[in-house]
């Protein structure tokens, strides 16, 4: 028997087990929440479970957000304007 336990920003954890043939059952809430495929990570001493999107590309399109228009340039300086934004105020805090 394996046991595994979900964590994630949901309210509760939840503790699962394998069944005989090794089929993980997904509480009814976790996968209305995060859909019915996902991606296993291993690691030494845990599992994580990964969801993945219906759509991919729509995922990507729509976590790009504006920057799907944007050039690198202007990607660039932005990242560069907020990472000295961060910085100042991290600064100011001392």
């Amino acid at each position: 028997m394996v046991r595994f336990t979900l964590y994630g920003n949901i309210d509760c954890s939840v503790s699962v087990e394998t069944d005989a043939q090794g089929r993980l059952y997904i509480p009814k809430e976790v996968r209305e929440k995060y859909g019915q495929k996902y991606h296993i990570v291993t690691y030494e001493d845990r599992i994580e479970l990964i969801p993945v999107a219906d759509n991919p590309l729509a995922a990507v399109r729509a976590a790009a957000g504006e920057l799907h228009d944007a050039s690198v340039e202007e990607i660039r300086a932005d990242i560069e304007a907020e990472a000295k934004d961060e910085a100042e105020e991290v600064d100011g805090d001392r």
